[in-house]
């Protein structure tokens, strides 16, 4: 268990167009630290030796030596140029692979990833082939129908969240599809090509960086999770 080679695919297309920021979002600094290297610390310090794929604009490759240079200690990561569209992307970054073992699609915008997470999605694409985090939805929803709207059943609601896991035997011959406007994530890529997706529970904290309020919230939370 868990001793497959193991690949983390980190996609980063921020502008900071929403933070009113020059600098794209994964890039600014959180708690000392670029947001991008968050996550990259945590997926080296949970596998020693797993490989980083860093996915990133074309006009930001250029700024991955911030992100590296923030880790505690030197890695190698591949760098590789983002694509237009998410699963573009994604699909550029799997071409990196090299060999069979555990691959996730993670968003770089997604600091707060903890160990325990990674783990548990590692142990269960093991054993099924795939693990989406998901967490409950908690507040009432409805679905709007031009003027009108009616409610959902939240308890069938799940929100889901990056990084999502799979064997590399299933991800990478799904996304040797064409592209489809119906891929919103790398699990309806998966769908798709006709696996089942399994979720797994995921956690509140792994928000998305995607605000001024985000940074905000994502310093408090991380601030208390060091005091753990």
């Amino acid at each position: 268990m868990l001793d497959n080679k193991k690949f983390a695919v980190i996609v980063a297309g921020g502008k900071g167009t929403r933070m009113g920021n020059a600098l794209p979002k994964q890039f600014l600094p959180l708690c000392g630290k670029p947001v991008l290297g968050h996550s990259v610390q945590v997926f080296a310090d949970t596998f020693p030796g797993i490989t980083i794929i860093l996915v990133l604009p074309a006009d930001q490759l250029s700024y991955a030596q911030i992100v590296l240079q923030s880790l505690r200690e030197p890695i190698d990561a591949i760098l590789v140029k983002g694509g237009e569209t998410r699963f573009h992307s994604v699909q550029n970054g799997l071409k990196a692979i090299d060999g069979e073992g555990i691959v996730f699609v993670h968003d770089g915008a997604r600091p707060l990833i903890t160990s325990n997470l990674l783990l548990r999605c590692a142990s269960q694409a093991e054993q099924l082939g795939s693990a989406i985090p998901a967490i409950p939805v908690t507040e009432s929803m409805r679905i709007v129908d031009g003027d009108s709207s009616k409610p959902v059943n939240r308890d069938q609601m799940r929100i889901i969240q990056t990084p999502q896991t799979f064997r590399t035997s299933i991800i990478l011959p799904a996304f040797g599809q064409p592209f489809d406007a119906a891929f919103t994530d790398e699990a309806t890529v998966v769908e798709a090509f006709g696996q089942k997706v399994f979720l797994t529970e995921g956690e509140r904290s792994n928000i998305k960086v995607t605000t001024p309020e985000d940074m905000v919230i994502g310093e408090a939370l991380l601030a208390a999770m060091s005091e753990k």
